[in-house]
């Protein structure tokens, strides 16, 4: 693999890794199965790629693209909350929904960027260190604009879910009735959740927008799954408690799964395509999914023998 597919790889990483971020919260910390990532992934593109052509200036088109996932989240928790939808329905109503609001936000089904100015922009300062190394330089600047920004999201996050509300948070995902009968407001905290949740991955979408110069109503197809099989990988890496180094297992498996799609796509050995992104994915998953069973495969003999 190429130095610049590594870097095209761990760029694309990064932005997942907010993704995962997001998946996190609503699968791990709220017990919360949401499937409008498919929509507020590409929600997220369609805003900002809308606003920067507008001449808005691109942070605040960055900071409305979160806004509306957010608003997005909440509209999937105030479904099951207010209405008692199931979750995955409510999230599959505001996802298809979502499709719909993203064309009319854009007006057409893509959107270029080309030479359009992004959030990226504010990192040029480092373009003389980068190009002091030798490395390329848009993609090095690329890359060291999103680990800023994914490591900003992280330790605010982290911060976040170790204060006294994120605590409560993580108690009404564990045992809603036993939160309550605490005094928690579940459904308050559903709320913030999932609005947090679907805002980080609106915000992974407006960066893929800027990064890779264009936003499309279908860029969010199968983002779930890349969120789901980060997490995935990233747990069975890192086995803790710590929601530091939980959430850090996101990022880092964010990264480690776009790599390993990117080796199994760049190998000649393997005969494998750019259309064949859906089964280096599922078998990925796959194995992430397997690996915590056949860790240690003598555990189970001396359980059984015990």
């Amino acid at each position: 693999m190429s130095l610049f597919s590594f870097l095209g790889a761990v760029e694309i990483g990064l932005i997942y890794a907010l993704v995962a971020l997001g998946v996190f919260l609503s699968f791990r910390i709220l017990n919360f199965p949401d499937l409008t990532v498919d929509g507020s992934f590409p929600l997220g593109g369609a805003v900002v790629a809308a606003l920067i052509i507008a001449g808005v200036n691109p942070l605040l088109a960055t900071l409305a693209a979160i806004l509306a996932g957010a608003l997005a989240g909440l509209v999937t928790a105030w479904l099951n909350v207010r209405f008692n939808i199931l979750h995955l329905l409510a999230s599959i109503l505001t996802m298809i929904a979502l499709y719909s609001i993203n064309l009319r936000i854009m007006g057409a089904p893509n959107l270029p960027l080309l030479n359009q100015p992004s959030v990226i922009d504010y990192f040029a300062w480092a373009s003389p260190l980068i190009q002091a190394t030798g490395l390329p330089l848009k993609a090095t600047l690329k890359v060291l604009a999103l680990a800023v920004i994914v490591a900003l999201v992280w330790l605010a996050l982290t911060r976040f879910l170790t204060s006294e509300f994120g605590l409560a948070m993580r108690a009404t995902g564990a045992n809603a009735r036993m939160a309550r009968a605490q005094g928690v407001s579940t459904s308050l905290h559903i709320y913030v959740g999932m609005a947090l949740s679907n805002a980080l991955i609106a915000l992974a979408g407006a960066l893929f927008a800027q990064t890779a110069g264009f936003a499309d109503a279908n860029g969010g197809t199968g983002t779930i799954v890349s969120g789901l099989a980060a997490v995935i990988l990233g747990e069975t890496l890192f086995r803790t408690r710590s929601i530091l180094i939980m959430l850090l297992s996101c990022v880092v498996g964010a990264i480690i799964y776009r790599i390993a799609i990117a080796l199994a796509l760049n190998s000649s050995g393997l005969g494998l395509k750019s259309s064949d992104i859906n089964l280096v994915t599922a078998v990925l998953v796959g194995l992430a999914l397997m690996l915590p069973s056949v860790r240690n495969p003598l555990k189970s003999m001396f359980r059984r023998s015990a």
